[in-house]
């Protein structure tokens, strides 16, 4: 009786946002008296960082502090359209809306300022510490705050922007079935190193080794996050969860969340994470989707190091003690 190792990878490509009769989202957002900039949108942050990534996008346009920028996610029936969150869909959608709109504001930002140096609005920069300045002189400039102050108070102007990101539909050419059913695709390779108890069938999962191409990673520390907890999701879908464990006899499912087997922190593997970055075009500022993606790989991967380990080629999920032990039985029987 052993501890038998393997190692095994799966790969993957995910597209970024869907094909249902168009996909837009739409992003507003304006500026308070004191030069904060609000983003209202109707899309829901369920914590993978639609937040964070809408405002870096606002605050990189506007050439601003991320400080100088609040996002609002409002509802849907006070705040702009937004299809949703899902598809993998919102970085590059609301992205694109956030940086559209912000753009917007930032063009009425500089005729303010150019006004109040009484310069050409074409020869103002921002340094990204709040401040508006003529190019190549310090001597001209002007704050956020007090060129908010002075837009709303002296010059009446409402410092805003207005933005809207669509994928048009696409219907299939009838002789070809091609179409394009997303706006880029997104990539990715899991590796997995695995034990394997072939007295008892359990499998471990020591080691996940995770590569993502998603164009540019806007904020690597969140990707990385999504990365991993998606990698936690994969592994608990290949050994652990499962509704109906003895279906169709449903005797001994599960009656409530204390029952559902899930992983636990003496379950997780060392992780390691790294990203490929090639910009996507039509992405905000190169980005694509992570999302959903993040648990697909891990599964066939550790299939994969399961059979390299044992010989056992596991087809049904979850990868249980049983049915390592079946396979290795079946083994056996056939050498």
């Amino acid at each position: 009786m052993a501890k038998l190792r393997g190692r095994g990878y799966a790969s993957v490509n995910y597209p970024t946002g869907m094909n249902l009769g168009g996909d837009p989202s739409q992003a507003l957002i304006h500026s308070t008296t004191t030069g904060t900039f609000v983003i209202t949108l109707s899309s829901v942050d369920l914590g993978q960082g639609i937040k964070t990534i809408a405002a870096q996008c606002a605050a990189e346009t506007l050439g601003l502090p991320i400080e100088n920028v609040l996002v609002d996610t409002a509802d849907t029936d006070t705040g702009p359209h937004c299809m949703g969150t899902f598809a993998s869909r919102g970085t590059h959608r609301v992205g694109n809306a956030v940086i559209m709109a912000a753009a917007e504001a930032r063009g009425v930002m500089l005729e303010v300022a150019a006004e109040e140096l009484e310069v050409d609005a074409a020869d103002l920069e921002t340094d990204g510490t709040g401040v508006i300045k003529l190019k190549g002189s310090d001597e001209k400039s002007i704050h956020i705050t007090d060129l908010a102050l002075a837009a709303h108070f002296k010059h009446g102007r409402t410092i805003s922007g207005r933005g809207i990101f669509l994928k048009e539909p696409s219907t299939p050419v009838p002789e070809t079935g091609e179409m394009d059913p997303d706006s880029c695709q997104a990539h990715a390779c899991t590796a997995a190193v695995v034990e394997v108890d072939d007295e008892t069938g359990v499998i471990e999962v020591l080691e996940l080794y995770n590569v993502y191409e998603i164009g540019r990673a806007l904020n690597p520390a969140m990707a990385t996050q999504q990365v991993e907890g998606g990698a936690w999701m994969g592994l608990s879908h290949a050994l652990f969860e499962t509704t109906e464990p003895y279906y169709p006899r449903r005797d001994h499912g599960p009656r409530d969340f204390a029952e559902y087997l899930m992983p636990g922190p003496a379950d997780l593997p060392a992780q390691h994470s790294l990203f490929l970055e090639r910009p996507a075009g039509n992405g905000p500022y190169g980005a694509k989707g992570i999302g959903e993606m993040t648990a697909n790989a891990p599964i066939p991967a550790i299939a994969n190091a399961v059979f390299d380990a044992c010989g056992v080629r596991l087809t049904a999920m979850p990868f249980t003690p049983e049915r390592v032990l079946r396979g290795l039985d079946a083994l056996r029987q056939d050498a």
